[in-house]
This record gives structure tokens, C-alpha cells and sequence, in this order.
């Protein structure tokens, strides 16, 4: 298990000291990669850096993303915190439970923006979402706070290395990015056969496909199957 297989990635975070404390807060903890997604701040600026103190390496470091999707190219398990439940049926995980997680594989924290966290259409690419145990009442954390509280128990687990695995070392579990480019496949034969006729649909429609295919653990050999039968249905008889 390898602290450098670890990324927390912040979605369009929006204030310059989050994206500060975030830094110090991954630093703190022995991890490395900060990726950030559309960020609201001009990034670096002289808070963020202010803010990140000792951790100026991370900012230095850090990788800037268009859109989510792309950030995930060599991401094998999302996972997604989130205040509150979704109604999607999607894997939720506690943090006692990140100890069945295989951190010899490349994980990713996905953190929202201080407004208004992720929105499902976000949450769809996740593998688990993880709410933080706290007052029911209040739920909210701040940003800054909630990967501390995620990087300190992930470092835990990995620092006593006392996961087990058994899983055949045949089987390799597909990227992020071999499924997105095998549901991008999928989708634009879908769009050739007039799949989406409803257009107000479309939306939720791709956000429900996605969220099948990114939860389902694929191998690399089951995308190679998929993509196959899919190139077979539009082929014509």
C-alpha cells in the first residue's frame, strides 16, 4: 500500500483558504496529490499559498482539470463524500469501512464545493460515497475539515498495512478512464440508433448509465466483452 496512490480532488472549490488548509491537511498526513477541478479561486494566489504554510509543494504540484471526468483517467476506486444519503443506488461506505478498501490501487477522494457539495450528476462516477459521522442536525463540514478528517484515518489504514486481499492477480480491475471511453462508445452508438429521443431526459438518463457502469467493478476484460457487444448491436444484419 502506497501513500502516492492517494488523490484528493476538490470540485470547484471556491474560497482561497480551503484550498490552503486542504494542501496542509494532505501534507500533514503523508500524502502528495491534490487535483482541482474548475477551481472559483485564481489558483495559486498569495492566500492560497498563506494558508498552505509548510505545504507549498502541493500547490506547486497540484494538477488543474476542465471537468471531472478527465481527472479521473488513472483513478481505479471513487469515492465521493457526501452530507447526506442520495436516492441512487450506489455503494455508501463508513470510514471504518475505507479498511476494505485495496489502497494498492489508485484511490481518489472527491470533496464539493463549499455552496452546495456534489450533485448527482458528480456522484454518478463514484464508486462509494462517504458521509462523515456528526450531528444530525448539522451535517455540514467544512471542506478543509472533512479531508482532514478523511486523510488522517486513510493514513491510518494504510500506515498498519493490516488489509488482506485475495483476488487472483489475473483479474485487473479497468480505469476510470478504459470505462469512460467504453461508455463513451456505448453512448454515441446509442446516439446513432436515436436512442435518446426524449431530450429533457437525456440528462438524468446518461448520469443513471454512468452511475451502472462506475459502480459495477469491472475487469479489463469485461470492458473488452461490453464494448464488443456493443459495436455488434449497430452493425447491421
Amino acid at each position: 500500500m502506497n501513500f502516492n496512490n492517494i488523490t484528493f480532488i476538490l470540485h470547484k472549490a471556491q474560497l482561497s483558504e480551503n484550498i490552503g488548509l486542504c494542501a496542509r491537511g494532505i501534507k500533514n498526513f503523508g500524502f502528495k496529490n491534490l487535483y482541482l477541478i474548475e477551481p472559483k479561486a485564481l489558483f495559486p494566489n498569495d492566500k492560497i499559498l498563506a494558508t498552505s504554510v509548510g505545504a507549498k509543494d502541493i500547490i506547486k504540484n497540484a494538477k488543474i482539470f476542465s471537468n471531472l471526468e478527465k481527472s479521473l483517467n488513472k483513478t481505479d476506486i471513487l469515492i465521493a463524500t457526501s452530507a447526506r444519503f442520495r436516492n441512487k443506488n450506489i455503494k455508501h461506505i463508513s470510514l471504518n469501512g475505507l479498511k476494505k478498501i485495496d489502497f494498492r490501487k489508485k484511490v481518489s477522494f472527491l470533496f464539493g464545493s463549499e455552496a452546495s457539495g456534489l450533485s448527482n450528476n458528480e456522484i454518478s462516477y463514484a464508486d462509494y460515497t462517504l458521509q462523515i459521522p456528526s450531528n444530525e442536525n448539522f451535517r455540514s463540514l467544512n471542506l478543509s475539515h472533512s479531508l482532514v478528517i478523511v486523510a488522517q484515518v486513510v493514513s491510518s489504514i494504510i500506515s498498519k498495512k493490516n488489509t488482506s486481499f485475495k483476488k487472483s492477480k489475473k483479474i485487473q480491475k479497468a480505469t476510470k478512464n478504459e470505462i469512460s471511453t467504453m461508455l463513451n462508445f456505448c453512448l454515441a452508438n446509442l446516439e446513432k440508433q436515436n436512442f435518446f429521443k426524449q431530450k429533457a431526459k437525456k440528462p438524468i438518463m446518461l448520469e443513471n448509465l454512468r452511475s451502472i457502469f462506475y459502480k459495477m467493478e469491472l475487469s479489463q476484460k469485461e470492458i473488452r466483452i461490453l464494448s464488443s457487444v456493443f459495436a455488434g448491436l449497430t452493425k447491421k444484419p
